[in-house]
């Protein structure tokens, strides 16, 4: 059997304010093209499908475009998607039994029946091979939060939580599946030992409490297909247990992330292969510096022009070694990418920081003046005094507000 896994598509994702909509319907044109010719059984989408939990209308239709097109070019493919901590489980879910005329399985939320038992059925699901048999039983696990497992309860009662939903899935699929039958999970979870991405990546619960162990799937499953973490990674050095990672960079810290979907063949009940696929990057991101002002500005005049249509034109974050504050910095840069067929999107100030500058809180027994306050706070930030055009400056607004204040 083989399946396609991928994760963390964020449809509708602004870059900075800016739309990525081009980029991402230039992944699913290209995931289509590779559900056709690797001839997949299953494609599983582990979470993270939308941005935000009120995706804009484009990102939803792009989804379930998608979704008709798979099942129009391949008629026996199985969708399961899951939510993620940016999803809301109930849109996820809304659509469900309609999808699932379209073989798509949509599992946004856990349900648990009387007496606190946890409704198996819904999250387990068989997986059928191209002639049609179950190949595979898949344990479909959305993103949980903390009231989901615990009823509420935070900290120490959440993994307890989480170790018990596990463990009542995975008894449950053991019971269902045949000789022969593979047993695999999709999870949206932090696994503990996991790299992240800070610039993207939201804390899913609370401190190290989100942080789930490999332990949490045994041996009998033949793959666990994770989202949430965008870098490709391995769980605890297990080549069954992993992160397929984002599509595309969501921030300028995931450019040089291999992005990828991965290419799972089971053998019967155990895992075969594993294939990595690149995912072929429809717009560039370039990121400058730091530098100082003078190489940044050299920099950018020395890029090399590019005549692509406007959404196909490189994405580009500019960071600037600051000694003081440039008033006519963004100016500057745009001058020197003139032409060159770049959107900038960020511009990013570093300024150093002087060791041994006085503390802008001043002395502990006396309240500095206010413009003493400002030359420390300057001082502390810009690594030196303040001049006197801008304590002239200062002073002209402090007046200003003293007299607005006088008014009142």
């Amino acid at each position: 059997m083989r399946l396609i896994h991928t994760s963390d598509w964020h449809l509708g994702q602004t870059l900075h304010g800016q739309d990525r909509d081009h980029e991402h319907q230039a992944f699913l044109n290209w995931l289509l093209e590779q559900l056709e010719q690797q001839q997949a059984d299953a494609l599983l989408i582990a979470g993270d499908i939308f941005d935000t939990v009120n995706p804009p209308l484009q990102a939803q239709q792009r989804l379930y475009d998608f979704i008709v097109a798979a099942h129009q070019r391949l008629p026996a493919l199985e969708v399961v998607m899951i939510a993620g901590n940016h999803d809301s489980g109930s849109r996820i879910e809304l659509p469900a039994a309609l999808l699932a005329r379209l073989n798509t399985h949509a599992r946004g939320r856990v349900r648990w029946l009387e007496d606190a038992v946890l409704d198996c059925e819904h999250l387990l699901l068989p997986l059928h091979n191209a002639q049609g048999q179950v190949a595979a039983w898949c344990i479909a696990l959305p993103f949980l939060r903390p009231a989901e497992v615990t009823g509420g309860a935070l900290g120490e009662h959440y993994l307890p939580g989480m170790t018990r939903v596990h463990q009542t899935l995975i008894e449950a699929a053991q019971i269902r599946r045949q000789p022969g039958q593979a047993l695999i999970a999709i999870s949206h979870a932090h696994m503990a030992g996991g790299a992240v991405s800070a610039d993207s990546e939201r804390n899913l619960v609370i401190g190290n409490a989100e942080a789930l162990p490999a332990s949490l799937f045994p041996e009998s499953l033949a793959y666990v297909a994770l989202g949430h973490l965008h870098r490709p990674q391995q769980v605890a050095g297990q080549a069954r247990i992993r992160y397929s990672g984002s599509p595309m960079p969501l921030s300028f810290a995931e450019v040089d992330y291999p992005h990828q979907i991965l290419c799972i063949e089971l053998d019967g009940e155990q895992l075969g292969s594993v294939a990595a696929l690149p995912v072929p990057r429809s717009v560039g991101m370039q990121r400058v510096g730091p530098l100082p002002l003078e190489q940044t500005l050299a920099t950018l005049s020395a890029l090399e022009a590019c005549s692509l249509p406007r959404e196909q034109q490189p994405w580009l974050e500019v960071r600037v070694s600051l000694d003081a504050p440039q008033p006519d910095l963004r100016q500057q840069i745009e001058q020197a990418l003139e032409g060159k067929g770049y959107r900038l999107v960020r511009i990013a100030s570093h300024y150093p920081r002087a060791q041994g500058s006085p503390s802008p809180e001043g002395d502990a027994l006396t309240l500095p003046d206010p413009a003493t306050l400002f030359s420390q706070s300057w001082q502390a930030r810009y690594g030196q005094p303040a001049d006197a055009e801008v304590m002239a400056d200062f002073a002209t607004l402090l007046e200003a507000v003293s007299l607005q204040g006088e008014t009142l």
